[in-house]
């Protein structure tokens, strides 16, 4: 497998990319929503939310934490997660200005 190369990027650029990369799955969406929606840690309940097994959702609560967009915090044997409110808004900035940096209309594009 070649080299990603990610340092010839921007930091902006590899945050981006690493957003992405954590919402591209849609259990993960799921998680983010049901993380909003309740505003507040959620320990057991992901599990009894989604039609995923406990393994499954760990990986993809993983991923979310590692690209910063929630947090867990250890309570007992439990790890409560929530959004990690600076890093989100952190992403939503950085999606919000490539998305509004495409100006529909002006493209020459076939």
């Amino acid at each position: 497998m070649g080299l990603s190369k990610t340092e010839e990027f921007t930091v902006k650029d590899n945050k981006i990319a690493q957003y992405a990369k954590a919402l591209s799955h849609p259990a993960r969406v799921a998680i983010i929503q049901l993380l909003m929606k309740r505003q507040t840690c959620i320990c057991g309940d992901i599990v009894d939310e989604l039609p995923l097994s406990q393994s499954t959702i760990s990986q993809h609560l993983k991923e979310l934490k590692d690209a910063g967009l929630i947090k867990g915090d250890i309570d007992g044997a439990k790890v409560c997660y929530c959004i990690n409110e600076k890093e989100w808004e952190n992403a939503r900035l950085y999606m919000a200005n490539l998305f509004q940096a495409f100006a529909p209309g002006n493209t020459k594009c076939c």
